[in-house]
């Protein structure tokens, strides 16, 4: 079972070691510790071991300034705690962390003599250069290497401590006190991490060493290389990265779109995409220009990471809940001796600082390195919740980076940039001017929520639709002041839910709850989006749908379809306002103030508008029943978190929800939600609405919003909606302005190869090139033909225009195969697998291995007139082979030789000719569409295989036959 982390899972890893030396320079005002240092390093291990200390400790600040003065005090107070607590038995170090039983004690141990060392090596503790406390550090050491983390040792308990926590924290503190160890206790320690992290554990790439874990695995290859001067050591550590960088099509790491998933199913870009993104930009800067640089050219894609899949979720220093699953409910952990609150800032000041350090180890292209300054420079100033350079979580290191960079005149904040995103991990984000969203959903392809090693223990519904806001000015601690330990669970804002009370847990640790629907996703063209989720409940029997859609000042939900036969209400939380522990923020309901009491609650029927005072307001078109309640709410971190502490919390909510009443059969509502406007601004735009609820049912959710001149719609099934009209399940958003019309167009089921879309809007009559959409016909309407298969949910997007000559029409017919079968070479030579439900393919570059197999498919296209434009093979399947997890598939034109469906085999079948289009497949079944055009014409058969390419080793891949029941390829031609 793998064990999720992230550094703030050990809050004590979070404070950055600071150099062994350099107390000279203290005194002279500025801390440079790379500069006095490198004028020793006798070889390039010490240059290494160097630069790492320099990168632990910080460069240019000058520590009797502040805040490095009271930060490195309080380190001193903590380390002589420590020290004199320290107690050396032979079943523990400390009589609090007992050895033996429980791993997380090993780790803790080791963080607790790490906070020593650094009060030994750095200047002001109060305690640089104690005799006693290096020997304080040296004996624990030893003491641990004797009993716990030894060479022979047997592992127990979590796997993460063995392999990542404890020898990370061991080799930092080898960095820092390495003049008081001595070759044979270097020897020592680095066999005690040779046993628990040999070679093998990055030979190959799945299990625990994938993602953010093989990245901390080669941190600590890379560091038992530099303390254990071993060549091979860090050539492995810096070669073992090379599976990080390439995109994944499903499952663990960065994924084409942005999107970064850990666990397999859960969206954790704010949690392990932190660890991977710190990881990569510590060894990157590490091993830059030494014999073991990481040189992989696919290394560009942790860089273009940075703006793809990081920063859309950084807003004001913090970073969105949405993406650090299980994180959100660490709070503040008992075992913390600095008791810092990790939160959504805490863990965006975390990011923020690794894309700092990564823009200044010069391993980026500077043009790059350089709008990361800017970028964060923004982020920082714009940070008025918690100003990063007071935060004392941040660490010494990153903390004078940045502080230089504020400094800089050279260096202008960036501004927020707007615009909307849909990622393929169930995830929307709109940013604004003045405010930003982001949306949580879920589907099979990932999880309700993550709970595991007791924490997130009331997640259940984070990701039925939360809808999670920020202004540009207030509510930026709307979810940092202790909301998850005290708000409602069952009442997350967004979320349509039923109230059957769930158990601690529910469902299963490390996201094994998902639900079974598929549709979640939507259009986007980079400014406005549609966004939707076919409901389902934890442990319930709810269903139906919702849709939010993205506009300028409002986001629009709508939900229609919602039954349930739990025997409970079923609710949809318009918004749950976290009011901190004595808010009194006014709620104004169609004109009228309504009381501050706590305990008060009101059903308003036929409301129209709402707005709380200090965040926004809500619309109601067509007037709704609405609930109000004010209350107190307490609770502790220790309630939805093993670790954290007890102490009881309080805060204030302000809920707003409508009750769809016990076991309701097509539930439906509408709401829109305007972030900062205030009464009277709620009041004007209800009188005066810009958008229009075109549709609002079970098969199709529908806006217009005048204003921006965008239409919207969501289909869960083939059909219209105000002008749009499509013959497959489908999202599509128009944008018109100005004599041009963009549709964006979007299968966020991913069920679709390809889905006509026709927008009855008459005038435009040309369309710039957009690759994957096909023009069919413009004039009184606009149809088009998008091939959305194998887009993982991505939008096609194309520009109409009311110039210019229009095409000629063009026609698309789809071809079912009139026979196909695969064929298997070797000793299956002779064999027919034509009646086979599946087509399996793979190349093994080799001849006669038994294990290669490709596929052939016969069209008939006698009945198809006019000139090919344009002729893809569809074909959906996935990856088979226990050799890996993607592969390309490649179509070939075929030799003219006769077959049958029934007789064909391997030696007798027409062979491959001619190479044709190739495409990405993975082992989530997915369409995979091959451009044949140049190997089809109309007015007679056509034979195409299925193979991989040439002279490649591919892996074995299971694609869907005529034969089969759903998902059956097919030819699909365009012509004129």
């Amino acid at each position: 079972m793998p064990e999720p982390h992230s550094p703030t899972s050990l809050p004590l890893s979070r404070r950055r070691l600071l150099q062994a030396s350099a107390v000279g320079l203290a005194a002279a005002g500025t801390w440079s510790a790379l500069g006095v240092r490198s004028a020793h390093a006798a070889d390039a291990y010490d240059t290494l071991r160097l630069r790492w200390q320099a990168m632990l400790t910080g460069t240019g600040f000058d520590p009797a300034a502040q805040p490095f003065a009271t930060a490195l005090g309080a380190l001193g107070e903590r380390a002589r705690a420590q020290q004199a607590a320290m107690a050396p038995t032979a079943g523990s170090l400390w009589p609090d962390l007992p050895l033996g039983t429980v791993s997380a004690n090993i780790t803790s141990s080791y963080l607790r003599l790490r906070t020593m060392a650094l009060a030994w090596a750095r200047p002001g503790t109060g305690s640089t250069s104690d005799a006693a406390l290096a020997t304080a550090v040296t004996t624990g050491l030893d003491h641990l290497h004797a009993i716990a983390y030894t060479p022979t040792a047997s592992n127990y308990n979590n796997w993460w401590d063995w392999q990542i926590g404890s020898p990370q924290a061991l080799l930092d503190i080898c960095v820092l006190v390495q003049p008081m160890l001595g070759a044979t206790r270097i020897a020592n320690y680095c066999a005690a991490v040779d046993r628990s992290v040999p070679d093998s554990k990055v030979a190959a790439y799945t299990g625990t060493s994938t993602g953010a874990n093989r990245v901390d695995l080669c941190r600590v290859l890379a560091l038992r290389g530099v303390v254990g001067r071993s060549s091979a050591k860090l050539a492995l550590a810096s070669s073992a990265l090379s599976p990080v960088f390439p995109y994944v099509l499903t499952g663990d790491g960065l994924h084409p779109d942005g999107s970064f998933v850990q666990h397999t199913w859960v969206p954790y870009t704010g949690s392990y995409g932190e660890v991977l993104l710190g990881g990569l930009s510590k060894l990157f800067g590490l091993l830059a220009g030494s014999t073991w640089a990481v040189t992989d050219p696919q290394r560009q894609t942790v860089f273009d990471a940075v703006d793809s899949a990081f920063a859309p979720f950084l807003y004001n220093g913090l970073v969105m809940d949405s993406v650090s699953g299980r994180a959100q409910s660490r709070g503040l952990q008992s075992g913390d001796a600095l008791q810092l609150q990790q939160d959504d800032h805490g863990r965006g000041h975390t990011i923020i600082g690794h894309i700092l350090r990564l823009a200044d180890s010069g391993a980026a292209p500077a043009a790059q390195s350089a709008a990361w300054r800017a970028s964060v420079k923004g982020w920082i100033a714009r940070d008025l919740y918690r100003p990063y350079l007071t935060d004392a979580a941040v660490d010494i290191p990153e903390l004078a980076r940045a502080q230089a960079l504020m400094n800089d005149s050279a260096t202008g904040p960036a501004a927020e940039p707007a615009g909307a995103r849909v990622f393929a991990m169930d995830r929307a984000v709109v940013r604004r001017t003045g405010w930003a969203a982001s949306l949580s959903m879920c589907s099979a392809r990932t999880t309700f929520y993550e709970t595991g090693n007791g924490e997130n223990l009331r997640g259940w519904h984070t990701n039925n639709g939360l809808l999670s806001w920020w202004g540009s000015t207030f509510g930026n601690g709307q979810y940092s002041d202790a909301f998850w330990p005290t708000v409602n669970p069952y009442r997350l804002p967004g979320t349509t839910v039923s109230t059957k009370p769930l158990a601690d847990a529910a469902g299963g640790a490390w996201g094994a709850a998902r639900p079974d629907n598929t549709w979640a996703g939507g259009a986007c063209d980079g400014t406005y989006a549609a966004a939707g989720q076919a409901v389902r409940g934890l442990s319930s029997t709810l269903s139906g749908v919702k849709s939010w859609f993205l506009l300028d000042d409002s986001v629009v939900c709508l939900g229609a379809g919602i039954a349930c036969a739990d025997g409970v209400p079923v609710e949809t939380v318009v918004d749950n306002r976290n009011l901190g522990a004595t808010g009194q923020h006014a709620l104004t309901v169609d004109g009228a103030a309504q009381p501050t009491s706590l305990g008060w609650s009101q059903r308003f029927t036929g409301a129209r508008w709402a707005a709380v005072a200090g965040f926004g307001a809500y619309l109601f078109p067509g007037g709704a029943t609405v609930d109000a309640l004010r209350e107190a709410r307490t609770g502790s971190w220790h309630d939805i978190n093993g670790g954290g502490t007890a102490e009881a919390l309080t805060r204030r909510y302000l809920t707003l929800w409508f009750d769809h009443g016990t076991d309701p059969t097509a539930a439906d509502y509408s709401y829109l939600l305007m972030p900062g406007a205030d009464a009277a601004a709620a009041q004007a735009r209800s009188a005066a609405p810009t958008v229009t609820v075109l549709a609002n049912s079970a098969t199709a959710q529908a806006v217009s919003d005048s204003a921006s001149g965008v239409t919207a719609a969501n289909f869960f099934a083939a059909g219209t909606a105000g002008p749009i009209t499509v013959s497959a399940p489908a999202s599509v958003l128009v944008r018109e302005s100005g004599g041009t019309m963009t549709v964006a167009m979007a299968d966020p089921g991913r069920t679709a190869s390809t889905v006509q879309v026709t927008v009855a809007r008459p005038g435009y009559r040309t369309a710039d090139p957009a690759p994957g959409v096909t023009v069919l016909a413009t004039g009184g309407s606009v149809t088009l033909l998008a091939e959305l298969g194998g887009t993982r949910g991505a939008s096609r997007t194309v520009t109409l225009r009311a110039t210019g000559t229009a095409p000629a029409p063009a026609t698309a017919t789809r071809l079912e195969p009139t026979q196909d079968a695969y064929v298997r070479d070797g000793s299956y030579g002779d064999t027919n697998y034509g009646t086979a439900t599946t087509l399996t393919v793979k190349n093994t570059d080799s001849t006669g291995s038994g294990f290669g197999r490709r596929a052939l498919l016969a069209f008939d296209t006698s009945g198809v007139s006019g000139t090919v434009r344009r002729a893809v093979l569809w074909v959906r399947g996935a990856v088979a082979d226990s050799g890996g997890t993607q592969t390309s598939l490649q179509a070939f034109a075929t030799t003219p030789d006769s077959w049958t469906e029934t007789a064909v085999t391997w030696n007798r079948s027409p062979g491959p000719t001619t190479a044709l289009g190739t495409g990405p497949v993975s082992t989530a079944a997915d369409w995979v569409g091959l451009d044949v055009t140049a190997a089809v014409a109309t007015g007679g058969p056509v034979t195409l295989a299925v193979w991989q390419p040439l002279g490649a080793v591919g892996l074995a891949v299971n694609l869907n036959s005529r034969e089969n029941t759903a998902f059956r390829p097919h030819l699909e031609l365009i012509t004129s």
